[in-house]
Order: structure tokens, then C-alpha cells, then sequence
């Protein structure tokens, strides 16, 4: 099984576990997940140039990423979707965050780096944005 079919299974998992204490689909954390995820990766095919060259680029995507937890945060009984997105931005960690702490200390990152950090972080992305589109929408609650 394809590691996208078992993430696929894994997130069905989480949010069947979850029951009714899931926060409803929000028209706005989906379009920020999509937005984002398109700028991050557009921005994260750069790193082979210089950080600085790129500097104000990723300052603004950090705080629209910034943004984007703090809304998820915000919601009700949306604690799995706040958990995704802490582990995507935590510069500690391997996915976004973590990429651009590297790309700002190394200044320049190799290509092969930059397109594996991108799978990596398109995938994470995408879970975000499927757990938030398998939300049941407002209209469906009983």
C-alpha cells in the first residue's frame, strides 16, 4: 500500500475517532491551507538562491502561516487540525519550518534537498486540507 493510501487511512482513522467533538468544515482554514500550500512551495523552489535574496518572501509566509494556526487554534474542538499545523511551521521540526530555519542558516539549499523537502511538505499540507474538506459542512449537521 502507497504511503498516500496508509496517510489516507491514518487521517479517516483520526477523524473517525473523533466523532461529533470534530470542529465543522471552514470555508476559510480551506483556503488558507490551499493558498499557503502553493506559496510555500513556490517560495521553497527558490531556496537554491540566496535566503536573503528571498528574506522579505518568507517573513510575510511565516506570519500568513503564523495566521493560519492561530485560526485553527481558535476554533472549536479543532485540536487535530491546530496539532497538523504545529508540526508543519515548528522550525525544530523537518517540514516547513524546519526547511526554512535550514534554508536561513545555510543560505542556499540543493536542488535534490529542495525537491525532497517539497514532497514532504506537499504531503503535509495535504493532510491538512483533507482532514479540514472531510469536515461535515455546516448545512449537514443535524
Amino acid at each position: 500500500m502507497s504511503h498516500v493510501a496508509w496517510r489516507g487511512l491514518l487521517l479517516a482513522g483520526v477523524v473517525a475517532s473523533c466523532g461529533p467533538t470534530i470542529s465543522t468544515f471552514s470555508p476559510i482554514a480551506y483556503e488558507q491551507a490551499t493558498s499557503l500550500k502553493v506559496d510555500a512551495l513556490a517560495l521553497m523552489s527558490r531556496a537554491t538562491e540566496p535566503y536573503a535574496d528571498h528574506r522579505a518572501e518568507t517573513e510575510s509566509l511565516t506570519v500568513r502561516l503564523a495566521k493560519a494556526y492561530e485560526f485553527a487554534k481558535g476554533r472549536p474542538s479543532n485540536d487535530i487540525s491546530t496539532q497538523q499545523w504545529r508540526i508543519l511551521i515548528d522550525s525544530e521540526r523537518n517540514l516547513l519550518g524546519g526547511f526554512l530555519a535550514r534554508w536561513k542558516k545555510e543560505s542556499k539549499l540543493s536542488t535534490t534537498f529542495v525537491v525532497e523537502a517539497k514532497g514532504l511538505v506537499s504531503d503535509a499540507f495535504d493532510t491538512i486540507i483533507g482532514l479540514e474538506s472531510g469536515k461535515i459542512k455546516p448545512e449537514q449537521v443535524p
